[in-house]
């Protein structure tokens, strides 16, 4: 039988029959390493596996064998530094959900995940979420980011799930297509889900009023069925998350307008630091491309904590 990976518990995963969508418990028989991949987890919510069923319980499965991703996407594991944890595989796309108020969502953590998500090859959509909640301030920071964004070519959308603005726009992106769900915790990841899908009723948090954060409500990625069609793969409000082996080079790749721009440069190997003649450099200063999305990068090119910076200055 084939089925999808729907969630993990621990040693045990719940996969849903691709034929019957029915559900069922199973585990892996025996030593299951994946070729290539260094992670703490060998199955990934929306790996397609095959499974038998077990002869004296025909609720329960065991795993024999993994098809091959099409893509995924990792998180540094905490303990185990030259490991990864795969969160996801196997998605159409993802969806960035952000917000400029209650908590704020830094630039420098939007452009880590889109970077990543670029070099995992997984499409995304950007979601502002809460508009109804922000002030002035922030609607002058939601027009600025939308104006980089959507230069850029990735599709922004606007949205309040408690005025219901955005959601029929947000429905029909998600319809059919199995979406990553990512984005702080605090930033109303699933009660847009639940505006949706009201009888997915996926949990959800306050913002911490002393610290303006979310408080974590999903502990591990889930996939949910959607009644319009395809699937969402909720995530937790990811901390460890960042780009794992990648060389220096390469990041500016992952950038979609300083990649158009790097093939006119007077190196090929051009970092955009201080080189003479790059072309990357020189549209900063004709103010041709962001320099928030060129402090993200040279943000990433250090290496630099995000997350730390996050927290350090939302407080």
């Amino acid at each position: 039988m084939k089925g999808v990976v729907l969630k993990s518990t621990g040693s045990w995963y719940q996969v849903r029959d691709l034929e019957n969508r029915e559900l069922f418990d199973c585990r892996i028989k025996g030593k299951f390493r994946v070729a290539g991949i260094k992670s703490t987890n060998p199955l990934a919510v929306g790996d397609f596996v095959e499974f038998e069923l077990e002869e004296k319980d025909e609720r329960q499965g065991i795993i024999q064998a993994i098809e091959d991703r099409k893509n995924y996407i990792v998180r540094k594991s905490v303990n185990l530094s030259k490991r990864v944890h795969i969160i996801a595989s196997n998605m159409d796309q993802a969806l960035l959900v952000t917000t400029l108020a209650q908590p704020m969502t830094s630039t420098g953590f939007m452009d880590r995940f889109l970077a990543t998500a670029e070099a995992y090859s997984i499409p995304t959509v950007i979601v502002f979420n809460k508009i109804d909640v922000y002030g002035e301030e922030e609607l002058m920071e939601l027009e600025y980011r939308e104006a980089v964004y959507s230069a850029i070519g990735y599709k922004v959308l606007k949205t309040s799930a408690t005025q219901g603005q955005g959601l029929e726009e947000l429905k029909e992106i998600l319809k059919g297509k199995t979406t990553l769900l990512s984005g702080h915790s605090g930033v109303g990841k699933s009660t847009l889900v639940n505006a949706i899908e009201p009888e997915l009723d996926l949990r959800t948090g306050e913002v911490s009023h002393s610290h303006r954060k979310g408080q974590h409500t999903t502990t591990f990625a889930e996939m949910h069925p959607l009644t319009i069609g395809g699937d969402i793969i909720d995530t937790p409000g990811i901390k460890g998350f960042g780009m794992v082996n990648m060389e220096k080079e390469e990041i500016s790749h992952f950038f979609p307008e300083l990649f158009a721009l790097s093939k006119e440069c007077r190196f090929h190997n051009c970092l955009h630091v201080n080189e003479p003649q790059c072309a990357v450099k020189e549209a900063l200063e004709e103010n041709k491309i962001a320099p928030t999305r060129y402090e993200s990068y040279l943000n990433q090119l250090n290496d630099y904590d995000e997350e730390t910076h996050y927290r350090t200055t939302s407080h």
